[in-house]
């Protein structure tokens, strides 16, 4: 069995060195600048997205940069058989992993009445079920450790319930209370589980809503600090969690999202 050092040994209550992390939804948006902000604090990466380059990408160059390792897995999660294989490769890695962040998702917009079954099967797989999958086979070696930081990316519609996005809202409100369950079992064996809820992001998910004039316009008029969120604005509450600053911190969702919810 490996050995991890305690958080109590740790440089300071935000260092990350000799952790090894697993990141998904890494190629971009708010999954490469979580993978940034924790190789920036001392973490290797380990970076999972369906279309990511096993060599040279963007994100294994930043990284890298930044004196850390970086390794890539693509894989597509709505395949319930690929998910299952990554997880068995990973598990048999000679370094455990400390640090899970379940950020991979998808979204698909249609009215709730017209919405098809197989979009909405579709994005539970990817945003919901292909995580417990992963999640699971990870925290066995992160529970035999007594060790572990599992952060899930939520939503702003884990709280409110969004339009025309039937399927996203009901699988980030999942998130929400699988967080909260597996804190529940886990916690006490040193895995702290939470959730971050990012606000509206300039990401590839939400180029719909910033090129609706009205609809942006409506956005911003709520957000009290008054613009759109950016990627990096994640990567900061990604440390937190994962670090020894927040070791007595489980089973939350951080709202990550400029007041809106505050309003």
């Amino acid at each position: 069995m490996t050995v991890r050092p305690s958080d109590a040994h740790t440089a300071g209550p935000f260092d990350l060195t000799g952790r090894v992390a697993l990141v998904s939804g890494a190629r971009r948006g708010i999954g490469r600048s979580i993978c940034l902000a924790l190789a920036n604090a001392g973490a290797d990466i380990i970076g999972v997205s369906a279309s990511i380059e096993q060599t040279g990408s963007d994100v294994a160059r930043e990284v890298e940069a930044l004196g850390r390792s970086f390794s890539a897995h693509a894989v597509d999660f709505a395949d319930r058989e690929a998910v299952v294989a990554l997880a068995d490769e990973l598990t048999s890695l000679p370094r455990g992993i400390d640090i899970l962040v379940n950020n991979a998702g998808t979204i698909e917009r249609a009215p709730a009445a017209q919405h098809p079954i197989a979009l909405w099967d579709r994005v539970l797989e990817v945003n919901l079920s292909s995580h417990f999958v992963l999640t699971q086979a990870i925290a066995r070696g992160m529970l035999e450790r007594r060790y572990g930081r599992i952060i899930f990316t939520a939503s702003l519609l884990s709280f409110q319930g969004g339009i025309n996005v039937p399927g996203y809202a009901a699988s980030k409100s999942g998130i929400v209370g699988l967080t909260k369950a597996l804190a529940n079992e886990w916690t006490g064996a040193g895995v702290t589980v939470n959730a971050i809820a990012p606000g509206y992001i300039s990401t590839d998910n939400t180029l719909p809503l910033r090129e609706d004039p009205e609809r942006s316009r409506a956005i911003l008029d709520r957000i009290p600090a008054g613009r759109w969120g950016d990627a990096s604005d994640i990567g900061g509450a990604a440390v937190f969690l994962a670090s020894p600053a927040a070791g007595y911190i489980s089973g939350i969702t951080l709202p990550v999202d400029g007041g809106w919810l505050g309003r």
